[in-house]
């Protein structure tokens, strides 16, 4: 059996968003693997540390290091300074994450969250698509 979904999220501002109870608030009660897509080229999602919040600035400002705005080199900045680097920062995180359901409840571990990653400063709302495959 298969079930999917498409939700809109958001907007957020930049940064990384704990978004695990939006995607809950949506699963079946069924059993078997979740998969959830964002339908962008610049923001990402991934599974991490829910608890603290320092986390999350922490992989911001990382990831602002690593992947700087002021990089004079970028051809691709049509839409501002944080167009390709918003795409560069998606291609690192990917466009999709995986995890286990039982009965509609995730089998993630006590310290894991979903993170919608926002890396455009002034972004729209969001498009996932979550699909879950069991039974």
């Amino acid at each position: 059996m298969t079930f999917q979904k498409e939700i809109i999220i958001g907007p957020f501002e930049r940064g990384f968003h704990i978004i695990s109870n939006q995607i809950i608030n949506e699963l079946p009660i069924m059993s078997g693997i979740v998969n959830v897509f964002i339908k962008h080229t610049s923001a990402s999602l991934t599974i991490n540390e829910n608890a603290d919040p320092s986390v999350r600035e922490d992989f911001e400002n990382h990831f602002n290091l690593m992947v700087s705005e002021d990089g004079n080199y970028f051809k691709h900045t049509l839409e501002g300074p944080d167009d390709m680097t918003s795409h560069i920062k998606s291609s690192l995180l990917g466009s999709s994450i995986n995890f286990p359901v039982k009965n509609g409840i995730p089998q993630l571990g006590t310290w894991q969250g979903i993170y919608l990653c926002e890396h455009r400063n002034n972004a729209l709302k969001r498009r996932l698509i979550i699909t879950v495959t069991g039974d």
